[in-house]
């Protein structure tokens, strides 16, 4: 009886952390949305939601310090729950950085479009993936999966300072697009944090499954 009220909370904490996911994918997409589709309200919601994402957030951490605290999980069960803790806390900071992204698009929507928009999309795209697939390695303790959620974290590092670099060439060019251009190179700073936040996930990913830890490449995701 014990171990299965251990299981179904084990169960309702899972549950809430592919809820929270899921807003944190519907935060990223919508803002990404919003800048290629120049959408202000879409962005303003936004926004708007990371109220709800922060409060799954501290629902979650209860969730994981009543569990610590009132049961003594076996190694898996352990790992998974202090993993959850983890996993959460970068979900949470991807939602910040979805609203970051969204508080940047806000102002660019008012000025003329500095330029047609290609490697932030390209970059968004591979980042939404990412995100998609770390949560899905989770979800299905995908350790391959994860491994390749990791590898493709050095296409968006290379987007990212290839997108600084044409826009500090516009800033060069003319100080009229300063502003715009520090804007979207935040934002494409923005996407490139949301790649490592779910590179952290796939590692967690790793850990729970192989009881490997990969921080710091200790450890390599081939052996996964």
């Amino acid at each position: 009886m014990i171990e299965r009220h251990f299981d179904q909370q084990l169960g309702a904490l899972r549950k809430n952390l592919i809820q929270m996911a899921s807003m944190v994918e519907t935060a990223i997409a919508n803002a990404v949305k919003s800048l290629i589709e120049r959408n202000s309200d879409l962005a303003r919601l936004v926004v708007k939601s990371d109220e709800q994402i922060d409060s799954l957030e501290l629902e979650i951490d209860k969730q994981c310090v009543d569990l610590l605290a009132l049961r003594q999980p076996l190694a898996i069960d352990l790992r998974f729950i202090t993993s959850a803790i983890k996993i959460t806390n970068n979900l949470e900071r991807m939602g910040d950085l979805a609203v970051n992204i969204a508080e940047r698009v806000i102002p660019l929507n008012q000025e003329p479009q500095l330029k047609p928009l290609i490697d932030i999309p390209r970059m968004a795209t591979i980042t939404q993936t990412m995100v998609k697939d770390s949560i899905d390695a989770f979800v299905n303790r995908d350790t391959v999966l994860a491994r390749s959620v990791y590898e493709r974290d050095s296409t968006v590092d290379s987007l990212n300072d290839q997108i600084f670099r044409e826009l500090l060439t516009y800033m060069m060019q003319d100080p009229a697009n300063i502003t715009r251009a520090v804007h979207l190179i935040l934002i494409s700073r923005h996407l490139e944090r949301i790649a490592d936040h779910s590179t952290n996930i796939a590692e967690e990913v790793v850990y729970i499954v192989k009881a490997k830890v990969v921080k710091h490449r200790s450890y390599s995701l081939e052996e996964s």
